[in-house]
């Protein structure tokens, strides 16, 4: 009876080590099984799922360039003489033809004052008693009283040569007294010419004083120093007492609206940067604060070196908050593009620069390699890759694969949504086409 029982003993713990190992086997069969969501029998992954979407995209290129003043003027004095009077700072608006400096103006005062009375003896001798400032045209040669008188004489010399000529003849003249009458005659006749020479010249004199006292005027004028262009002074080199000479520079003034911004832009934009593009852009001094602008012009040729052409957009300026200098980042806005093809960041996945995703047919996975655009918000833009009608996994990426079953509605505390594989990356595809992106999903 001892051995019967000891058989049945060890008859039973025998059983109970091939249930433990068959358990064990099974146990680890099906962990090999699910480790790949769904592969080989095991429990399919629960994702949740995203549409292909569409966006506006504003497209745009980048661009890095200085802000320059369109104008920039280094006055200088037309006149000499001493400065009596700075009438401006460094820093100070002025418009066109607001007096800048005043020099001591009696010397030229004094110089005026003989041009004008040379013009008036002048116009005095030709007959012109108009006002000064009037019309300088002469009356015509026969009008003017010295050619009058000249005229009579020669019409009064003429007359009695022609009496002495009959009377001669009738004898009642002596020889004597008729060469005397020819030679007044030939007398008179060369006192008119003289007159008529005298006229002229005198004509042209005229147009000579009056050049000399439109000269004097400019040169009192020129005391006052005024500013050619509207602008902001930004040098004022005299003082007042000191002595300066002609072409002395006495202040720069520098147009502060509109303002220049100037930039080069690379050759592969030369088809899609146009004259009137909207530019947008901010300077390190005003933080977060977007100026805008518009392209005025565009450089015909290429720097050779650098590969790029410049632009130049006008930047209004009125509140005179921008400084000629600065610094200034942004974009051209070329053109904005509807209905692009967009998908959200927590369904791609980015490993080694390569950028998938992961569509979903009949409950299975198919990685689909896609070629990103540009990003906005948490949208990419899908360039190729996508038809735009495909549903795609959106969390869980890293335990998905091509032929993984999924089933729908991920859990909240599964895998967070934009997993990536292998260590990927996400947000760092390249742009294309021009750049930057604007607008909102659809």
């Amino acid at each position: 009876m001892k051995s019967i029982h000891t058989a049945f003993r060890l008859s039973a713990v025998a059983v109970v080590c091939a249930l433990l190992l068959t358990a064990g086997c099974s146990r680890s069969n099906g962990a090999q099984g699910g480790g790949r969501g769904g592969r080989g029998g095991g429990p399919a992954v629960a994702v949740r799922t995203t549409g292909v979407l569409r966006m506006a995209v504003q497209r745009q290129v980048d661009l890095a360039g200085t802000l320059l003043s369109p104008d920039q003027a280094r006055v200088s004095a037309e006149a000499a003489g001493v400065v009596r009077q700075v009438l401006v700072e460094i820093g100070r608006a002025v418009r066109a033809g607001d007096p800048l400096v005043k020099l001591e103006p009696r010397e030229l005062a004094l110089a005026l004052a003989r041009a004008e009375s040379a013009l008036r003896q002048t116009r005095a001798q030709l007959g012109m008693y108009e006002p000064i400032e009037g019309n300088d045209e002469p009356p015509p040669d026969d009008q003017i009283a010295s050619v009058k008188n000249a005229f009579a004489t020669l019409n009064d010399a003429r007359a009695n040569a022609d009496r002495a000529q009959r009377l001669a003849k009738r004898g009642l003249m002596s020889p004597v007294d008729l060469q005397t009458a020819d030679t007044r005659l030939k007398v008179a006749e060369a006192a008119y010419e003289s007159a008529i020479d005298t006229v002229r010249s005198q004509k042209a004199s005229l147009q000579d004083r009056r050049a000399s006292y439109e000269l004097a005027v400019k040169k009192l004028n020129d005391t006052v120093v005024r500013a050619p262009i509207a602008g902001v002074v930004s040098d004022r080199p005299v003082m007042v007492g000191e002595y300066i000479s002609e072409r002395t520079a006495v202040a720069t003034i520098v147009q502060m609206n509109p303002l220049k911004l100037r930039t080069g832009v690379q050759e592969r934009y030369a088809g899609v940067v146009q004259a009137g593009q909207p530019v947008e852009f901010r300077v390190e001094s005003f933080g977060d604060t977007v100026f805008t602008g518009k392209v005025a012009y565009v450089s015909p040729a290429l720097d050779q070196t650098m590969r790029t052409f410049t632009i130049e957009a006008l930047v209004d300026n009125s509140d005179y908050r921008l400084k000629p200098g600065f610094f200034a980042k942004g974009a051209i806005l070329t053109r904005r593009d509807e209905g692009v093809l967009a998908v959200p960041d927590s369904a791609v996945s980015t490993f080694a620069g390569v950028s998938s995703v992961y569509v979903i047919t009949d409950n299975k996975i198919t990685q689909q390699t896609v070629t990103l655009g540009v990003r906005q918000g948490n949208l990419w833009e899908i360039v190729d890759g996508l038809e735009g009608t495909e549903t795609l996994a959106a969390s869980r990426l890293n335990e998905l694969a091509t032929g993984v079953t999924v089933t729908i509605g991920g859990e909240p505390g599964a895998a967070p949504a934009g997993g990536r594989r292998g260590g990927g990356r996400r947000g760092t595809g390249g742009q294309r086409g021009q750049g930057g992106q604007r607008g909102g999903a659809e």
